[in-house]
């Protein structure tokens, strides 16, 4: 273990796709910060896993869509490790419950908003200041924002517009970002993930085995794993991607694929 190991901070690292990319990157050597909003069980096991890995885990109970929470987060990273070489904006919910365009509430649209869309894009603005400083001191010299979205930036789902309506917001706010962070050597990355095997998407597994393995709808006929998405993380933070900012890098078995 070194004290100049690179420092993650990853939102919602505790279950499902998060987690998948906490332990993908303590296995390429980055020290990760696990940020979680209620559940500190699952991420006291997540942050023991990295430990048994020879990594630092820092466990940081946090909102997201809250200005001081984000905040916090933010310091008690820099107070821990002094770095930040990479933001993984992984945190997101679903809607409460499925309802048709035409009944949904404000309420719901103002959760998922502010959850989904309002904290990345905010957490983003607070940590790319610090990086930059960061970039200026030579305390980190190529740091990395990945902002995590789905499929659903792009495809209509008329029962959870509000989910739909984030993610897309999620994917312009990696083009803002990276246009605008470019002069100071860091490169943003939207990550696009499919039908992954969650919490999230255990309700409807059902439904989803019927497309994939019946219907043809990817061509990559299984569900995808925490892990794929993990894997797409540390292609990144590894510095594979060095020439591309903005990019989106699909990780949906190609569910993206146009074919006749």
């Amino acid at each position: 273990m070194t004290a100049l190991a690179r420092v993650a901070i990853v939102t919602g690292g505790s279950r499902g796709i998060g987690r998948g990319i906490v332990l993908s990157l303590a296995a390429a050597g980055y020290d990760v910060v696990v940020n979680y909003a209620r559940n500190a069980t699952a991420a006291q096991q997540v942050g023991e896993q990295v430990e048994a890995m020879g990594r630092r885990a820092l466990l940081v109970g946090a909102d997201v869509s809250v200005s001081a929470d984000r905040q916090r987060l933010v310091d008690q990273t820099v107070a821990t490790f002094g770095r930040i070489d990479l933001l993984v904006n992984n945190a997101g919910v679903a809607p409460d419950v499925r309802t048709d365009l035409l009944d949904a509430t404000e309420e719901s649209f103002d959760r998922l908003i502010d959850i989904n869309l309002k904290g990345p894009y905010f957490l983003t603005q607070q940590v790319s200041r610090a990086m930059i400083d960061m970039v200026a001191a030579g305390t980190v010299t190529t740091p990395k924002i990945v902002i995590v979205s789905s499929i659903s930036a792009y495809t209509a789902s008329v029962n959870r517009g509000d989910y739909c309506v984030a993610k897309a917001g999620l994917a312009m706010t990696t083009q803002l970002y990276a246009a605008r962070l470019s002069e100071h050597g860091i490169n943003v990355y939207e990550i696009r993930p499919g039908i992954i095997a969650t919490d999230m998407t255990g309700p409807v597994q059902a439904k989803y085995d019927d497309l994939i393995f019946n219907q043809g709808l990817t061509p990559i006929r299984r569900w995808g794993q925490p892990d794929d998405v993990g894997r797409a993380v540390v292609a990144v933070a590894t510095d594979l991607l060095p020439f591309s900012t903005g990019q989106v890098i699909d990780v949906d078995g190609g569910f993206h694929v146009r074919t006749l």
